[in-house]
């Protein structure tokens, strides 16, 4: 009986892979030429895509700093756009071009390039930084923080900047692609994830799948703007409307506790994993409901009582500088940890190779693999091409950056890109296994470096500018070997895939300063709700490089030391003993609310929770819909964020304000 069911089994396996080897065989047969996957439909679509999520992520940029990764997201408004287009193509009797993976794949990475130069741009954090409102902020009298640091955002030098050093990336890691890809055979989940998900809607039942998601999607976008717009006009005043809401009582909302029912974070919490959101909530427990209370407590005795509570030298340089601890904590962790395994890995790898006397038979590799692999190394991009193209964005972006910075050295830029290609190479293999990109870490530590190196005066701008160099070429290399793998999986031209990363990097270095600047035109950047908390915490990591911990306030050292120790210790119990790690909060998280506040996780625990219930109740259902329903609740309130900015700019203003206040006892 067990033989006849295992001859059965037999039989239906070899039957699933003769069908899966003949569907393989129809994609490589159907694959469209590199020249026609890139088609003006898409690169329509992908900016439109691109210009959303620049949206979305500039204003969580300016609001908290927590951006989760849109790459599925993007994927799926790829296949709505474009279905939609044939549609209406159809109904006007012209003939339609059919949509296929390959393009599905290059949109996504066009939008994807696009809106990650809003996300590590630097408008939320090192060139933000430069500006003068965080020059007060860090404190006029503090030594090291000279006003010769400032420089004002301008579209001019911002969009001249990102031109000259995000491209560099794009080359630095190309001639490996082979070797990250096929030889050592890295996973990189996100690349993955967004394959299998692209793939899935270019099939059979992709269609019925996708319909569903389209519906969800287009639902919670429609309600999120709709809520958008009416809480606008509750709006009319400082303090005013549902985002001031005392969810939990007067006395919880004066320690930032309340539900500010933004849909934008409540989405964000969908996707973002329950450790990461529960340890914002407990960042802003700690923090806000028992640290800075006790702090403040010390007014007269720890710091003076003249002075604000917002100075550096008071509650507030507490905040950053402890917030501080737990992230260079966390990061230097993370970046030693990446380091060794990256460096492990690639001595095992290299020994098996060498142990190996004769290359590997493409016969005996799965059939799907080999022909993937054929697919991937049939158009390759030539070695020289993007060994003198990097040489070329190279010299351009050391002679440009010393004259727009001055304070930054043309050697420091020098050693900067001799040094680049290996840091890239380091941070895309941990990429490729862990799916962490640890470019801020690079950035941060190159921060300190230079800070250090270059001296009071030139300091601040020369270790924020150099931290944005450093931070660029690393992570949009990293990047690039996620879609790489994108399009290793779904048999989409490396030669197309490089492009497309070209068109919407081009597009991204205009498009992202055009974000910013209507938000920096329209809102209070940097108080509000618009705190923008990573700019005086990049510039006071600068400060620090300087000065050193002569820029603390009193007992704030020791506090330093104490988080800087946990941050270590609950990465360390993490990974040594995950029965106990994973009750441990993330630091990196956690440092978040200390800065913000605690409202914004709030939101995004109820993003959470929703996720938790929903797979309790229907699992299948939850993994298919959580994806469409939080980019649905995330585009629509970010897309609604346009329209009230043009508002603003015009001064139109709300006609409600909706407060709150005790009520009046007898």
């Amino acid at each position: 009986m067990d033989n006849m069911i295992s001859s059965e089994d037999s039989q239906t396996e070899r039957k699933d892979n003769g069908e899966m080897k003949e569907l393989l065989e129809e994609d490589v047969k159907r694959i469209p030429p590199w020249t026609s996957q890139i088609t003006v439909r898409g690169i329509v679509a992908s900016v439109g895509i691109g210009f959303i999520y620049s949206v979305i992520v500039m204003k969580m940029n300016l609001t908290t700093g927590i951006v989760p990764n849109f790459n599925v997201s993007a994927a799926l408004l790829a296949f709505v756009s474009i279905k939609g287009w044939n549609k209406i193509v159809k109904r006007t009797k012209f003939v339609k071009k059919p949509f296929t993976k390959q393009e599905n794949t290059i949109i996504q990475t066009c939008a994807v390039a696009c809106y990650s130069i809003a996300v590590g741009g630097g408008f939320g954090s090192y060139l933000l930084a430069l500006n003068k409102k965080t020059y007060i902020q860090a404190g006029v009298d503090t030594e090291g923080n000279s006003s010769q640091s400032v420089k004002e955002p301008a579209l001019d030098w911002m969009i001249g900047f990102l031109f000259v050093t995000t491209f560099v990336g794009l080359l630095a890691l190309v001639p490996l692609r082979k070797i990250m890809i096929i030889d050592y055979k890295l996973t990189y989940p996100s690349g993955t994830a967004t394959a299998v998900l692209i793939n899935g809607f270019h099939t059979r039942n992709g269609d019925k799948m996708a319909k569903k998601q389209v519906r969800g999607f287009l639902n919670f976008f429609s309600m999120s703007f709709l809520w958008g717009c009416f809480q606008w006009f509750y709006t009319g005043g400082k303090g005013c409307g549902f985002v001031h809401f005392p969810t939990l009582g007067l006395k919880a909302y004066a320690q930032t506790f309340y539900f500010d029912f933004s849909m934008t974070y409540i989405g964000a919490g969908m996707i973002c994993s329950h450790l990461v959101n529960l340890s914002l909530l407990f960042g802003a427990i700690l923090s806000w409901g028992i640290m800075w209370p006790q702090i403040g407590k010390k007014k007269g005795d720890w710091f003076p009582e003249t002075l604000p509570l917002d100075s550096m030298k008071s509650l507030n340089g507490y905040k950053v500088f402890i917030a501080i601890a737990l992230i260079l904590g966390d990061g230097i962790y993370n970046f030693v940890k990446t380091l060794l395994f990256t460096g492990k890995s690639l001595y095992i790898s290299l020994k098996k190779r060498n142990n190996v006397k004769t290359c590997p038979d493409e016969k005996n590799q799965p059939f799907d693999v080999h022909k993937r692999n054929e697919v991937f190394l049939r158009e390759s991009i030539p070695v020289w091409v993007a060994c003198v193209g990097y040489v070329i964005f190279s010299v351009i972006s050391i002679i440009i950056i010393p004259i727009m910075f001055p304070p930054l050295k043309w050697y420091f830029v020098l050693v900067a890109y001799i040094l680049a290609p290996a840091l890239s190479f380091c941070n895309a293999y941990g990429a490729g296994l862990t799916d962490m990109n640890m470019a801020y870490n690079y950035g941060k530590v190159s921060l300190f470096v230079l800070a250090a190196l270059s001296g009071k005066e030139n300091g601040v701008v020369a270790g924020l500018i150099g931290c944005g160099l450093i931070k660029s070429i690393v992570s949009i290399s990293s990047d690039l070997m996620h879609d790489f793998k994108t399009g290793h999986l779904t048999l989409t031209s490396p030669r197309a895939m490089l492009a497309s990363q070209a068109i919407g990097t081009a597009i991204g270095c205009v498009v992202a300063p055009l974000t910013f600047f209507l938000f920096y035109n329209a809102f209070d950047i940097g108080s509000g709700e618009y705190k923008a908390p990573y700019a005086i915490v990049y510039r006071n990591m600068a400060i620090l490089g300087v000065e050193g911990f002569s820029a603390l306030p009193h007992h704030c050292l020791e506090l330093c030391y104490g988080f800087f120790a946990f941050a270590i210790v609950a990465n360390l119990l993490r990974d040594i003993t995950p029965k106990i790690g994973k009750y441990m909060p993330l630091p990196m998280a956690m440092a978040v609310p200390f800065l913000v506040g605690g409202y914004f996780a709030i939101d995004m625990c109820i993003g959470s929770a929703v996720v938790f219930v929903w797979h309790k109740i229907n699992s299948k259902k939850a993994d298919l819909m959580v994806p469409a329903v939080a980019s649905g609740l995330m585009c629509g309130d970010g897309l609604w964020v346009l329209p009230a900015s043009i508002l603003a700019l015009v001064n139109v203003k709300p006609p409600i304000c909706m407060n709150f206040m005790p009520s009046m006892r007898s």
